[in-house]
C-alpha cells in the first residue's frame, strides 16, 4: 500500500501518465483508434482517479482542495469520469454532441502538464501583475475599437457588407486592421466599389487608423504589458544592487577608519 501511495505521489510518474494520455488523445484526434488505445485511455483516467484518492487520503479533503493546482487536477478528473461511463453505454442511446463534449474534456487533461513547468507560478504571478497594471490601457483600446467599429458600420455597411454589415462585423474588421495582418484587403474592397477620389480618401483614412491603432496603439500596449511582466525581476535586481552598494559602502568606511 505504501508503494502505491509513493508511486501516485511521485510527480515524475504522474508526468509520464499525462504524456502517455496526451499521445493517446493525439492518436484519437487523428482518427487512429482501436481497442488498445481505448484501454490505455481508460487506464490513464483510472490512474488520475487513483492519484486523486491517494492525495485526499494524504492531505485530507480541505488540504487537497486548498491548492489551486489540485483544484485544477480534481476538476479535470471529475469531468473525465463520463468518458469512462460512455464506454458502457450503446452509441445509439447517446447524442453525438455529447460524445464530442467528452472528447473535448479528455483533451483538457493535458492542461495538467502546466504545473510541471519550472517557474510557472512566477510566470502566472507576473501575468496577473501585468493585467493589473495595464487593464486601463486595454479598456481604453477596446473602447476605441468599438467606437471606430460603430462609425465604420454607419459609413461602409452598404458599400462593404462583408466587413461592416453589422456592428459586430465592423468591430471585428477594425480589430483585424489593428493586428496589421491583411489590413489592406478592407480599404481595397471599399475603394473598388467607390469612385477613385473617394477610394483614395478611404485608403488614407484606413492608413491613419492602422498607424494609430495597429502600430502605435498595439506597440504601446505591448511595452506596458512587458514592462509590468518583468517588474518583479527588476525589483529583485534593484534589491540586490542596493545590498551590494551597502556592502561597498561598509568596506569603504572600514578602510577609512583604518
Amino acid at each position: 500500500m505504501n508503494r502505491i501511495k509513493q508511486l501516485f505521489l511521485n510527480e515524475k510518474f504522474i508526468f509520464g501518465v499525462i504524456l502517455l494520455n496526451a499521445i493517446v488523445i493525439f492518436l484519437q484526434a487523428s482518427n487512429i483508434d482501436n481497442l488498445w488505445i481505448q484501454i490505455v485511455d481508460v487506464v490513464c483516467t483510472l490512474a488520475f482517479m487513483v492519484e486523486m484518492g491517494v492525495k485526499h487520503a494524504e492531505y485530507g479533503l480541505k488540504g487537497y482542495w486548498s491548492s489551486g493546482w489540485n483544484r485544477l487536477d480534481g476538476i479535470l478528473v471529475i469531468v473525465s469520469i463520463p468518458s469512462i461511463i460512455a464506454l458502457f453505454i450503446p452509441t445509439g442511446l447517446m447524442d453525438l454532441s455529447f460524445l464530442l463534449v467528452l472528447r473535448l474534456l479528455r483533451a483538457l487533461r493535458f492542461l495538467r502538464v502546466l504545473h510541471f513547468f519550472p517557474n510557472f507560478d512566477q510566470i502566472i504571478k507576473g501575468f496577473k501583475l501585468a493585467l493589473r497594471e495595464s487593464y486601463s490601457i486595454l479598456l481604453c483600446f477596446l473602447v476605441l475599437i468599438i467606437v471606430f467599429g460603430l462609425v465604420n458600420c454607419s459609413l461602409f455597411k452598404d458599400i462593404a457588407p462583408s466587413y461592416f454589415a453589422t456592428p459586430l462585423d465592423s468591430i471585428y474588421s477594425v480589430f483585424r486592421i489593428c493586428t496589421v495582418e491583411g489590413w489592406y484587403d478592407i480599404p481595397d474592397a471599399i475603394a473598388a466599389a467607390t469612385a477613385p477620389a473617394v477610394g483614395s480618401i478611404v485608403r488614407f483614412y484606413f492608413c491613419i487608423l492602422l498607424i494609430m491603432g495597429g502600430i502605435i496603439g498595439m506597440s504601446f500596449i505591448n511595452s506596458i504589458f512587458v514592462d509590468a511582466m518583468v517588474a518583479d525581476n527588476n525589483d529583485d535586481v534593484k534589491a540586490k544592487l542596493n545590498e551590494i552598494e551597502k556592502k561597498i559602502d561598509q568596506l569603504i568606511n572600514e578602510k577609512n577608519e583604518k
